[in-house]
């Protein structure tokens, strides 16, 4: 569970007593659905990471995108609905090269104009012979981005990066190096399934 999750429920349960205690307590429902909803999508659980030469789901969700770009790297761009998990973890073990934040829209984070125009924070992570490249997406419902690691800092293979705030996109950018093992409109969950290998040197 992201503590996050336990704060939001808090409130809610602490405005339901209130409502009801001032009201009718058949008024404080709604806010008693809220944190338990808050408590399900702030929800954490435990994934057994792959080993090998292997890059791994970043997020939960749908792959809506596999692209190749003019550069010869692939782009995954996974959907994270509100009921998926939206802990975002590395796809690969490695550092921390780079974080830049992004401003932009708040497009609707399935469609593929938002790769580009939404508001989205990089990582850049340098590892195994290969450098990643991992973007957490804002949607239309989205307006929180979380990031928990810095450039510098390193990470394993699904460790847990950051978080994003409510629907989201996550897009995982890899070179030619790697050989894609997904396809568009395949479920995945972020550190427990492979979605491409490394090609041997």
């Amino acid at each position: 569970m992201v503590l996050t999750g336990l704060w939001y429920a808090s409130v809610c349960a602490v405005a339901a007593l209130l409502v009801g205690w001032w009201t009718r307590p058949l008024y404080a429902g709604p806010l008693v659905l809220a944190g338990l909803f808050c408590l399900y999508f702030f929800r954490d659980p435990e994934r057994e990471i792959p080993s090998g030469p292997v890059a791994v789901a970043p997020a939960d969700g749908r792959i809506v995108a596999v692209v190749r770009q003019a550069d010869g790297s692939t782009r995954i761009s996974t959907f994270l609905s509100l009921f998926d998990v939206h802990v975002n973890r590395s796809p690969i073990a490695g550092t921390i090269l780079k974080r830049e934040y992004r401003p932009g829209k708040f497009h609707i984070a399935s469609r593929e104009i938002a790769s580009a125009q939404n508001e989205q924070n990089v990582l850049v992570i340098e590892g195994e012979g290969s450098q990643v490249v991992v973007k957490q997406i804002a949607g239309i419902l989205a307006r929180r981005i979380v990031c928990y690691k810095r450039p510098g800092e390193q990470v394993d293979r699904g460790e847990r990066i950051g978080l994003i705030q409510f629907g989201s996109r996550v897009d995982l950018i890899l070179g030619p190096e790697w050989e894609i093992t997904v396809a568009a409109g395949q479920r995945v969950r972020a550190g427990a399934d492979i979605v491409a290998r490394k090609r041997s040197s």
